[in-house]
């Protein structure tokens, strides 16, 4: 790579060829003003407020434009750059409706701040102020378009990031506007970043507005659980109700942004909580004590055999919380547990079949991408934007197995069923050829392929393909799992399944449960099994939410959502992560794991340990990795599955419903907007209407 050297301010520098201005200035810890400019869009240089001047120029440069050339003398803060920028500012401000006492975006907003550090003390201006009717952009967008300063990186965002270009611009001159293509919601599911990258308040949060400034919260570093992504976030909070989530830069896995259900769905963690524990009398749910509910559990369990006993994991249980379930299990000799509340069960036998071994960011050396079953702008809306990112670089054709679904790229369909698979291993379709050429190829493989009766033939055959194109081989593994529950790879990590040759499986469970084999069912949150299948078993459910398994519970015990306790999750990656305690539990509301410790003291066979470091130590123990937080293990690559008959039948995509897809996104008053405005209007959406 060429380098260049240049001089700004009488510091001498050297940076690539093709390096902006702007970006040189950063290297060297100078501060550019900027309202247009985004590191992760397209340059567009309309704001002009990053001028700078370069000798020998005739006038004023936009620095975000200019790329650096040998020799360039520039200079950042002299009395004309001043003078620039000031002028710059008065005009970006002679429309402004300067309401920043109502706007919700003071105290975070970019005009703010550089009005203050650049602009003049006072406007010239005695002309009457312009004004822009407001736009729907949904019920997660609130929009003041006057506001609007035309920087574009909503459009620009909404195109190269979101994949769906619905912004735009219309008119000319002073009389243009930003504005939807079609009038009504967007529908991106990362519309939600938008507020992010505004640089003033013409786009904010509309289930946020004027319910809380910035500098009254308290800001709390967190993981999202509601995919497996493991999206890094913010929660803010005032008092014990979190306010509001907003994305925490990752690059390796969401870099800075996150999905609309991550953000807003946080509304939902206040409402239809458990708080205190319930006993089923009468067919009635009444509040008891926490001695109470253990007493009853232990009554039922002593007199049981080991067989008459099982548990579920749900998709946002955490790593202490399955560890110490599956040590209790243990202590009462149970081999019935699964965290597969979905009941897929292909061969988890090695780490390698159930993770994304490319990693996330990996998706950007890829050179072909083939997806088998899944969705990833539903499954994994994160890993579907760096599919975009990838593929608008060029030179990476996608190709599709499933259903038709709108991924917001174009893509080659190869086929709807498993057979499809078996025609691009003998070379019976042109894909087939772009896979061969590929340096390194990857095959994302969803639940849409996996939670089915021939998934374990489904998972084989993946594997198959994938040696047969070269996908692994030194110092790239392109062999991926989609997941789709947070605790999904934590839990298989973890070994929460059928133990023994006799231990039951998701679907036995349920089987079991049904005949009336089984006595006593434990749900760990998990709601998303049919609990008309359960029969007469007595179900003791642990989770934070009035939902399906508290409907059909004997015992509630309320526990902990993930804004509310410190927690190990571990992401499709493969990556452990944690969560922390940003708000209390309401009521006597406990974290699971405690819970899990106290039920065994009741049965009067303690866990040995009582605190949450403890609990962690001893996990470590058995699992290392799991305490090596934000590392990505590198999985061995051996044989395994084993070929069995395949369906006919299409891969059909496993989440009708983004919006609402676990306890607190249902709960969420909007995501209960957003599927009743947004989703009939998707592809998917008019489909099944």
């Amino acid at each position: 790579m060429r380098m260049i050297k240049l001089t700004i301010n009488g510091q001498e520098v050297e940076v690539a060829e093709g390096t902006s201005v702007l970006q040189a200035c950063e290297q060297l810890g100078i501060e550019i003003p900027r309202f247009c400019y985004h590191d992760r869009l397209s340059v567009a240089g309309s704001c002009r407020m990053c001028l700078v001047d370069i000798e020998k120029a005739p006038k004023p440069v936009a620095s975000c434009t200019m790329p650096c050339a040998n020799g360039m003398v520039v200079h950042t803060d002299t009395e004309a750059v001043k003078q620039e920028r000031q002028g710059v500012m008065e005009m970006l401000l002679l429309n402004h409706p300067l309401d920043c006492p109502v706007c919700d975006q003071g105290g975070e907003c970019d005009l703010q701040d550089q009005a203050f550090a650049y602009g003049r003390d006072r406007c010239r201006c005695t002309e009457t102020r312009r004004k822009v009717a407001d736009k729907d952009l949904g019920p997660l967008i609130k929009t003041v378009m006057t506001r609007c300063i035309h920087c574009t990186r909503c459009v620009r965002f909404m195109e190269e990031i979101a994949g769906s270009p619905e912004l735009g611009g219309i008119y000319r001159g002073e009389k243009m506007e930003i504005g939807p293509c079609c009038e009504g919601p967007l529908h991106s599911e990362l519309s939600g970043n938008l507020v992010d990258i505004c640089p003033v308040g013409a786009l904010t949060n509309k289930p946020y507005a004027f319910r809380a400034r910035p500098w009254e919260l308290t800001k709390t570093e967190s993981i999202d659980v509601m995919d497996a992504v493991g999206c890094n976030i913010r929660i803010d909070s005032r008092g014990n109700e979190v306010m509001r989530i907003v994305p925490r830069l990752h690059e390796d896995i969401n870099e800075e942004w996150i999905n609309d259900k991550a953000r807003f769905a946080c509304d939902g963690l206040r409402l239809q909580r458990l708080d205190v524990p319930y006993i089923r009398k009468d067919g009635q749910l009444k509040s008891a004590s926490w001695a109470e509910a253990f007493d009853v559990i232990a009554k039922k369990l002593r007199p049981l055999a080991p067989h008459q006993i099982a548990a579920l994991a749900g998709d946002m249980t955490d790593c202490e919380t399955l560890f110490a379930m599956k040590q209790l299990m243990g202590k009462l000799d149970c081999p019935h547990y699964d965290c597969r509340q979905d009941g897929v069960d292909y061969d988890v036998s090695k780490r390698a079949t159930y993770v994304m071994n490319s990693t996330i960011a990996g998706i950007e050396e890829a050179d072909a991408i083939l997806l088998v079953g899944t969705n990833p702008r539903h499954e994994g809306t994160l890993v579907n934007a760096r599919i975009l990112k990838r593929w608008r670089k060029g030179g990476c054709p996608v190709g599709l197995i499933g259903a038709p679904v709108e991924l917001g790229y174009p893509y080659r369909p190869v086929g709807e069923s498993a057979l499809a698979m078996r025609d691009l291993i003998e070379g019976k379709h042109p894909f087939a050829d772009f896979l061969r050429k590929a340096q390194k190829p990857m095959l994302l493989l969803g639940a849409g392929a996996l939670a089915r009766p021939d998934g374990p033939a489904v998972h084989a055959l993946a594997r198959e393909l994938a040696e047969a194109f070269g996908m692994v081989r030194e110092g790239w593994n392109g062999f991926n799992v989609l997941q789709k529950a947070a605790s999904r790879v934590g839990g298989l990590d973890l070994g929460f399944l059928p133990s023994g040759q006799y231990g039951m499986n998701t679907n036995s469970i349920l089987a079991a449960a049904q005949g009336g084999r089984l006595e006593v069912l434990f749900l760990l949150g998990a709601d998303e099994i049919d609990m008309d299948r359960l029969g007469k078993s007595f179900v003791v459910y642990m989770g934070h939410h009035g939902d399906k398994g508290a409907g059909r519970a004997d015992v509630i015990l309320p526990s902990a959502a993930y804004s509310e306790k410190d927690a190990t999750y571990v992401n499709t990656e493969g990556r452990p992560q944690r969560t922390y305690r940003a708000v209390f539990p309401p009521g006597q509301a406990r974290a699971d794991w405690e819970i899990i410790v106290g039920l065994s003291h009741a049965l009067g066979d303690g866990l040995a340990y009582d605190t949450l470091a403890a609990l962690r130590e001893a996990m470590g123990k058995v699992h290392p990795h799991l305490l090596r937080i934000d590392e990505v293990p590198t999985n061995a690559w051996k044989p395994f599955g084993a070929t069995g008959k395949l369906s006919i039948q299409p891969f059909t995509p496993v989440i009708d419903n983004f919006y609402m897809t676990d306890p607190i996104s249902r709960c969420s008053p909007t995501m209960a907007r957003c599927t009743a405005e947004i989703l009939p209007l998707l592809p998917e959406g008019r489909r099944r209407a």
